[in-house]
């Protein structure tokens, strides 16, 4: 592996975070302390690790419904997170906008998004803005396999490729685009493939392995920043819980989720920084103690918190 270090030991540790809160979000979900819904990104952590730990600081980053692992893989911050996720005045959007609307501009976190593919065309206008400004910025634009089906990818990436814009569009193919096989409704094995008909690279990778999507994610976000384009980067991956939390997923082959779980993408890693000689037990589970922590810290914080007044309704809304 030739990435520095320190680099590693940060996009592991990122991942366990993620699977932490995750955990704890399912867990006080079910018990009843989370309204609305929830869609939870366990089994996916290696993408959101090694895509965000290409940005800079000032680099943006456009979400999906399933966006709490591309939140705090920014730096979004889990007792804000999850304060929102409880519906709590402390929370990112003051507690009224639940798990699909985290936002934090500072961060460079242009939003969740409950729309399917809603991101997309954000994406491509916050990539005209950083052109136009000549701010070097370069946009990170996580979408879904079934959002590949949709107008907006279609126009949107079309667009970016167009006018070269510093765009990096990063697929979470899981499979399956809420009940649906993505396989029932694309003929393509690869959606990656799909770049060819707007005239910008694409590359297809295991979205289980962080170093290969920190690779992958790293040059395209290289080639964008130098003013050469988007790039469509398709992460082959697997979400182990259902749609949102309560979908009991009848629709997957038993087998196929087992097999999945086997190749379970933060075991995986830990083996594979042991192997190098850059992670030892010890500080394995120092990371895993200090994630729960964390993630304790931040339950606290949301139970601590207020509600929103009645008389707030009206506040926090464009119009």
């Amino acid at each position: 592996m030739q990435i520095d270090k320190d680099k590693l030991i940060a996009m592991y540790r990122t991942m366990v975070r993620i699977r932490v809160f995750e955990e704890r979000v399912s867990k006080e979900f079910a018990a009843g302390n989370i309204p609305g819904f929830v869609h939870l990104y366990i089994g996916e952590e290696a993408v959101a690790a090694g895509a965000c730990a290409t940005l800079n600081a000032s680099d943006c980053i456009t979400s999906t419904h399933r966006g709490h692992g591309h939140l705090i893989a920014k730096g979004g911050r889990p007792d804000r997170m999850m304060a929102e996720l409880f519906g709590r005045r402390t929370g990112y959007c003051n507690g009224k906008g639940g798990s699909m609307h985290i936002a934090d501009t500072a961060l460079g976190i242009l939003g969740a998004n409950g729309i399917v593919g809603g991101g997309i065309t954000i994406a491509a206008g916050a990539a005209l803005s950083a052109k136009m400004r000549g701010s070097g910025q370069v946009v990170l634009c996580f979408l879904g396999d079934g959002s590949t089906n949709r107008g907006t990818f279609h126009e949107g990436v079309n667009m970016a490729a167009v006018w070269d814009l510093p765009v990096v569009y990063v697929i979470e193919n899981n499979m399956y685009a809420e009940k649906t096989r993505i396989s029932d409704t694309c003929k393509l094995p690869n959606l990656a493939d799909r770049a060819l008909a707007f005239g910008i690279p694409d590359v297809t990778i295991d979205g289980n392995d962080a170093v290969a999507v920190y690779e992958a994610v790293s040059e395209s976000v290289a080639r964008a920043r130098k003013g050469k384009g988007p790039t469509l980067v398709e992460c082959k991956t697997y979400r182990w819980h259902g749609h949102y939390e309560g979908d009991r997923q009848s629709y997957k082959p038993a087998a196929e989720a087992e097999e999945w779980r086997k190749r379970d993408p933060i075991p995986a890693f830990r083996t594979k920084l042991a192997a190098e000689g850059m992670l030892a037990p010890a500080d394995a589970a120092t990371i895993d103690r200090e994630a729960a922590e964390e993630v304790e810290a931040a339950v606290k914080f949301a139970r601590e918190s207020p509600f929103p007044a009645p008389e707030e309704t009206l506040e926090d809304v464009f119009a």
